[in-house]
């Protein structure tokens, strides 16, 4: 069975799967496997240089929803969850 790469969700493409993949997400489950959130702090972490758009699209990708609506809807919480996951990498 061939397993699917992240670009084959809404709002990611080519440029996502290869720094997601730099940090060793490769397919769509194990995007869903690490979460948004994570997946961002780890590119973060990995000196990547991404765009808090990025966060928005692969959440929207995770939730079948666009980036924009992500952005509008879903931003504090995704932050606060951001800031605890770097609190937590620091510990």
């Amino acid at each position: 069975m061939k397993r699917s790469k992240p670009s084959g969700l809404r709002n990611l493409g080519p440029k996502s799967d290869a720094m997601l993949a730099a940090i060793g997400i490769e397919t769509i489950e194990d995007l869903r496997n690490r979460g948004s959130v994570d997946a961002y702090a780890a590119l973060v972490e990995a000196g990547r240089d991404v765009s808090l758009n990025l966060l928005w699209a692969m959440e929207g990708a995770l939730t079948n929803r666009d980036w924009r609506d992500v952005a509008r809807e879903d931003r504090l919480r995704l932050l606060l969850e951001l800031e605890e996951a770097c609190r937590k990498e620091k510990t």
